[in-house]
């Protein structure tokens, strides 16, 4: 009896390490370092004004470097009405792959609006997933939208 359950007890104790051993291995840890590169996305969803919802969709892309700075620029439509645009703006990656970005969007040098983004990167850095959680004009008026953005990392140099 006794030789039976110490053989259960080794058993569960070499399953429990053979099974967290892995877990451990694939959690994730992330910084702006870890998910720097070129990245491709694209964004769809509503802006909401006093006349009505605009349907906004942008396709485009950007370079994040190990500091978290980011460039690049984008093409988008808002209810019919295309412009390519530079963006710009700063990324704060957390250990746990989420993450806050700050995105400045002009054109000829004049800065048009910002949008506050939360992110989530995922498949080991090279996809993320985003939010927007605010948009702002440059006179401070708060523009309501829904939009969210998908992207997948296309270089891993900076």
């Amino acid at each position: 009896m006794r030789t039976n359950l110490a053989r259960t007890w080794l058993v569960l104790a070499a399953t429990f390490i053979a099974v967290s051993g892995p877990l451990r291995a694939a959690a994730s840890s992330c910084s702006a370092a870890s998910v720097a590169g070129s990245w491709a996305y694209t964004y769809t969803g509503t802006i909401f004004t006093p006349n009505g919802p605009l349907p906004a969709a942008s396709v485009g892309h950007f370079t994040l470097n190990s500091a978290g700075d980011v460039t690049g620029s984008q093409a988008r439509t808002v209810a019919g009405q295309s412009g390519v645009e530079d963006i710009s703006g700063t990324v704060s990656v957390d250990r746990d792959c989420t993450a806050s970005a700050t995105i400045n969007v002009s054109v000829g040098g004049q800065l048009q609006r910002t949008a506050v983004l939360a992110l989530v990167f995922d498949s080991n850095g090279k996809h993320v997933r985003m939010i927007f959680q605010s948009l702002t004009l440059p006179d401070s008026t708060n523009v309501p939208v829904v939009i969210t953005i998908d992207g997948n990392k296309v270089s891993y140099k900076e």
